[in-house]
């Protein structure tokens, strides 16, 4: 299924575009979003990651991030499992709130997921207060499961869950 725009309160998801590429990287490189990124792969945003389906952010028609999924297919064993970046600059406005909730709704509406998951550095908590007030839930702590940017270590990261019905979102 090819996606069309996405609306929610706050954001517009719109399929990525290659002109979303130049604002998408500088996004990308800030210290808030490449801390937790790392920097951007070779081809970012547009070739880097084949198995994934991305979304441009759009705050009044502006881009302002990224949010992309990749699915597990698989019928006994279905899900999508989600990442995100927002401009610091729009960090606590409610936005990231709004496109984690639009691209959810988008995956069990429109795709037939139940189950979305997503994991963050431990010590995140501007993204852990975003996930959470969208919904998900933390079920456990993977230890050394990241890359810190930073430091150059290996660090623990939380692992969250939003298991919903279409009739839920």
């Amino acid at each position: 299924m090819d996606a069309a725009e996405l609306e929610g309160e706050l954001v517009t998801l719109r399929p990525l575009e290659a002109g979303d590429a130049d604002p998408l990287l500088a996004i990308h490189r800030t210290d808030a979003v490449s801390r937790w990124w790392g920097q951007p792969d070779a081809g970012f945003p547009i070739t880097d990651e084949p198995g994934s389906v991305r979304f441009t952010i759009l705050i009044d028609g502006r881009v302002a991030g990224m949010v992309q999924y990749s699915e597990e297919i698989e019928p006994d064993y279905r899900y999508a499992e989600i990442d995100i970046f927002l401009d610091p600059a729009e960090h606590g406005r409610g936005a990231g709130t709004d496109a984690m909730r639009v691209i959810v709704r988008h995956l069990v509406e429109d795709l037939g997921h139940h189950r979305v998951t997503l994991s963050t550095a431990v010590e995140n908590v501007v993204a852990l207060r975003c996930y959470e007030k969208a919904g998900f839930r933390r079920i456990g702590v993977a230890q050394a499961a990241g890359r810190n940017f930073v430091t150059g270590e290996m660090d623990d990261e939380w692992m969250l869950e939003r298991v919903v019905l279409p009739s839920r979102v």
